[in-house]
Formats: structure tokens, sequence, C-alpha cells
């Protein structure tokens, strides 16, 4: 019998300018949510992921210490009770990523995962932090994160997180699928230009090459005063042979949904045998500091 699961991901625009103050963003982004996320429930979403930060603009795009303001603890803070209480309610499973406050001036980019039955799982921080052209200001913002790779057993399968600038990084990709991770969320803030041709080439490939699904989330819309770009959308649902099962808009504020059979995994792999051959005793030189 097929293991069907129906996955979930919001894709949505900040609409309120960055001048405006942290708590006011704050409110007007996890309001829209709830309406998605109420959605979501309506169409019978049993794993739901959010983007990056959801409750907030892509704030790196300046340096700015008053979005420090926008830390939460995890999962004491306000925002993850409260998506605990409807993922309970829904008997959903949530990825949440917020900006979290480990300790007073220790802050990470992180996604909570939460059960379908309210508990919280635990936490995935970003491990790869960028601090690159005009926009990406990251390093002001977020510790690179200590906690490895970890994956989650939640109610309908084994999940994993990876967060945006993480996608340029296989090496994490094929830990997660070590890791037992049947479905990978990668929660982002990408916009046009640079990177964009990598969107859909980068993760169907980490799909393939780990026999899992992928899940990729991007916000929508151009966020003022900055206007780095356009955020571009196209959240989508990968299978684990690298095809594209659900795919979202461009512009607009969505729930994009598509049903995924756990089952495919083991059909694939017993074809693609990548896990069967690798060879970890020729890898060594992978974790030496090489320039």
């Amino acid at each position: 019998m097929a293991r069907i699961v129906k996955v979930g991901l919001i894709q949505a625009k900040n609409e309120v300018p960055g001048t405006e103050p942290v708590d006011v963003i704050k409110k007007a982004m996890i309001d829209k949510h709830l309406k998605l996320i109420e959605e979501a429930a309506s169409k019978g979403v049993q794993m739901l992921c959010l983007q990056e930060i959801f409750y907030g603009p892509y704030f790196p795009a300046e340096q700015e210490i008053k979005w420090y303001e926008a830390t939460e603890r995890i999962p004491d803070g306000p925002t993850v009770q409260m998506m605990m209480e409807l993922a309970k309610k829904h008997q959903m499973v949530m990825i949440v990523p917020i900006y979290e406050e480990a300790m007073t001036g220790v802050y990470y980019n992180t996604a909570a995962v939460i059960d379908a039955d309210g508990t919280y799982l635990g936490m995935y921080r970003k491990n790869h932090i960028p601090h690159t052209h005009p926009g990406f200001w990251e390093k002001f913002y977020f510790k690179p994160g200590n906690l490895g790779y970890p994956t989650f057993q939640t109610a309908y399968g084994r999940v994993g997180v990876y967060i945006c600038y993480d996608r340029h990084f296989p090496e994490g990709a094929r830990l997660l699928g070590l890791n037992g991770a049947e479905i990978v969320f990668n929660p982002s803030a990408t916009v046009a230009g640079l990177s964009e041709y990598l969107w859909k080439l980068e993760q169907p490939a980490h799909a393939v090459a780990n026999g899992y699904f992928i899940a990729a989330i991007n916000r929508i819309g151009h966020e003022e005063p900055w206007d780095i770009g356009e955020f571009y959308g196209t959240s989508y649902i990968c299978d684990p042979r690298g095809q594209i099962i659900a795919e979202g808009s461009r512009d607009k504020d969505e729930v994009i949904i598509g049903d995924v059979d756990f089952d495919m995994i083991k059909e694939v792999r017993n074809v693609w045998q990548f896990f069967r051959d690798r060879r970890p005793e020729t890898y060594g030189d992978m974790t030496k500091l090489l320039p």
C-alpha cells in the first residue's frame, strides 16, 4: 500500500516596508500566514513548511541592529508556541523558520520542527552563512549552525531541513540522506538574477543523488526600502527522480500542495544504488583544511 502524504509549502510577500517597527512587520506577516495555514489545513495538508524567517522581510539586505529585535527563543517563544497549537489542532507536521535567540547576543537562522500532535521535535540551524555580494549580509545576523544535519521522525515521515544558501553545498544534502531523511525542506529567500538558474538545477540533483523528496520554498515580490531584486516564488516539490510534481507561481501568495509517495524512495534506491556504492574511505580529503 502506497504511503502517500500531502505536503504543503507557503510562499508569501512581505508588504510592510522595512522602515516600519519590527513588531508591526511581524504581526502583519504572522496574520497573513495564519490565513494561509488555515487554507492548507482545509485542503488536507499533513506536512507544511513556511519560508525562511517567515515573519519578516529579508532584512540581511542591510546591516542594522534593529533586526535583532526579531529574535525569539525556541521552543518557548510566542511564535513557535502558537505553531505548536496549530499543528495539534490540524494534526499537521510544521516546519517553522524563525530568527532564533539562543542566548543574549547569539542568534541563528533556524527552523523548528513540530509533530502532528503539537510536540516540538527539535531544530535545524542554518550551517552555511553567506556574506557575499551587496544585499546578502547574513554574517552580521547569524552564527553558523552547530547542530549538524539532524532528521526528525514525524507522524508522517522522516524530515530533514536545509535553509536557503545551504542548498549550494552537496555535503550536507548527503548527510541528511545518510541520517534517514525522506523529505528535505529548504525554506529560502532568493532573488532573480545571479543564482536563479540554479533554483531548479541543484535541488533536483540533490533529490536524485540521495533518493529523497525535496520541498523548496521561496518568498515573492520586491521588499522596500532595499529592493535588492525580485523574490520570484516558484516554490516546488521534487521527487527522488528529480521530477517536479507541484510548483507555485512567480508572484502570488499561495499554498503549493503535492502528494508525495514515500514508497518511491525504496523503488528508486533499489535501482540507483548510490548509498551502497559510496566509498567514504576514499573521501578523507574532504574534511581537511584544503584551500
